[in-house]
């Protein structure tokens, strides 16, 4: 019999593991339990990552985009991929997919109730008690394991060193842009979140980076070293390891995915797969070209055809925010901006609008759903200095987008982003997606 008789009733019982607190352990060894909880629920479970060849990947920006296009890259070669991301946008499933088909409703709840046992008899005391993450990764290893994947993609959580899927052995790993996001927990200095990203080093296994800051670079350097761990440096002549060795890229690293920073991720996905070809995977040049073609990743640089245009992004730090900038400029061609901006409470607002609002020609904010939101007033109080037009605040994305459309005239553009909830928000506004 079911644990769940619904579908909604699995979602509201993964859900009451979540942490409302958030609050950053107060000592690494405290923060080691992420870990050590882990593998006691991998034990409980039966291992059922043994058997998996998996790529990890970390970074503050581009590592679900560079996770979705090492999956095509390895899908477009008749592999079976899966692919672990977070967070989703519209449905939990989008979380964990099989060659970029969603976990069905019934293969989650059968997951989750075959956790149900392992989860009334696992002892809390030693490691604290699992979170919804964990059990996330949990479903996903199982489900991977039991569609037999041939490799399985996995993007970090938060940080790296202490997140839960760094209790894998991957084959090769890649982090991908370092910059600030998530201080309170992962450290308030660039060299600090390095430090934590550059955790997910193994002994002796490959990993890849892209140019990183100067604060950022030494401190995967280093792990790496400690590791006795080959690093390699996807950069823009090509794939580079730290003694000099060159491998030049075998296709070129475009992809579907716009943006000067899709260009980067791309680059540091197909180093990804140059040292997955090393570790035995056939990955012919062809496939490489097909998987770069036809990725997809939503609310990343997505623009939506219309009279105006809406560019629907989920940058929701200060160097996000400015690349967004950037790239606005030099891939679409506009005549104003119309910014409709949200974000969460822990994000760095000043940085995010010092970037974006000066741009704007009018400025629409709202929030989403999720209980972490900003409030508006917060965000008012920052952006109000910066302002070269009208500000319009409503708290409902959908009216809010409305707002933004009735703003704009046909030659601009409507920017959507600040958080990858409020993007979720306006996709679904847009019918898009369907929130599920």
């Amino acid at each position: 019999m079911s644990y769940f008789p619904t579908y909604q009733a699995a979602l509201d019982y993964l859900y009451r593991f979540v942490d409302p607190t958030r609050k950053p352990a107060a000592t690494h060894d405290a923060a080691a339990n992420n870990l050590r909880r882990m593998a006691a629920l991998l034990e409980a479970a039966g291992q059922p990552q043994a058997g998996l060849r998996c790529v990890v990947v970390a970074g503050t920006k581009g590592k679900g985009s560079t996770a979705a296009l090492i999956e095509s890259l390895a899908r477009a070669a008749g592999l079976r991929v899966g692919l672990f991301t977070s967070p989703h946008l519209s449905s939990y499933r989008e979380r964990i997919q099989v060659d970029r088909c969603l976990i069905t409703q019934a293969e989650l709840m059968a997951q989750l109730a075959a956790l149900c046992p392992l989860l009334d008899g696992f002892d809390p005391t030693p490691y604290g008690r699992p979170t919804t993450f964990d059990l996330g990764l949990l479903m996903a290893l199982q489900h991977f394991a039991a569609c037999r994947v041939d490799v399985a993609v996995l993007e970090i959580g938060l940080g790296g060193r202490f997140d839960a899927v760094n209790v894998i052995t991957p084959l090769v790993a890649a982090i991908s842009s370092i910059s600030y996001d998530h201080r309170a927990v992962l450290g308030a200095s660039l060299a600090e979140i390095a430090w934590n990203k550059a955790g997910i080093i193994k002994p002796g296994v490959p990993v890849v980076t892209v140019p990183q800051a100067a604060e950022a670079l030494p401190l995967i350097e280093a792990e790496a070293q400690r590791m006795g761990a080959p690093l390699w440096h996807a950069t823009p002549q090509g794939l580079c390891s730290a003694h000099g060795e060159t491998s030049a890229y075998p296709v070129v690293p475009q992809s579907a995915l716009r943006g000067a920073v899709q260009q980067e991720n791309a680059r540091l996905a197909l180093g990804v797969a140059l040292l997955l070809r090393r570790a035995g995977l056939a990955l012919p040049n062809a496939a490489l070209a097909e998987g770069l073609a036809n990725v997809t990743w939503p609310a990343r640089f997505e623009l939506v055809a219309g009279t105006p245009p809406i560019l629907i992004d989920g940058a929701h730090n200060g160097d996000s925010a400015a690349k967004l900038l950037a790239d606005l400029r030099s891939e679409i061609a506009y005549e104003r901006m119309i910014l409709l901006l949200g974000t969460s409470r822990d994000k760095d607002i000043a940085a995010i609008a010092a970037a974006l609002v000066p741009a704007a020609a009018g400025l629409v904010l709202t929030r989403s759903l999720h209980p972490r939101a900003m409030d508006l007033d917060r965000i008012a109080a920052v952006v109000s200095p910066l302002l070269n037009g009208p500000l319009v605040m409503n708290p409902d994305v959908a009216t809010a987008l409305a707002t933004a459309q009735g703003m704009a005239g046909p030659r601009d553009l409507i920017v959507v982003t600040g958080s990858l909830f409020v993007a979720a928000a306006a996709r679904e506004a847009l019918g898009l997606a369907v929130a599920e």
